[in-house]
């Protein structure tokens, strides 16, 4: 089983930049820039929901199980 997260298309689609994105969350920089990456390998819960909370967005819309 693989976890992908699937912020690089949902910022591309809505035309917002990760530094965007770190600006509306308080989030650092390198937290969205890792959470873009082809390789996250571990990430805390209160971070995703951050990031869900401000893009109006389910868990399930961000996190691909494959």
């Amino acid at each position: 089983m693989t976890i992908s997260i699937k912020l690089k298309e949902i910022l591309k689609e809505r035309d917002l930049s990760q530094r965007e994105l770190a600006r509306m969350t308080g989030l650092r920089p390198n937290t969205i820039s890792h959470l873009c990456s082809n390789n996250v390998d571990r990430v805390y819960l209160s971070t995703l929901e951050t990031v869900c909370k401000v893009l109006d967005i389910d868990i399930q819309e961000l996190i691909e199980v494959e």
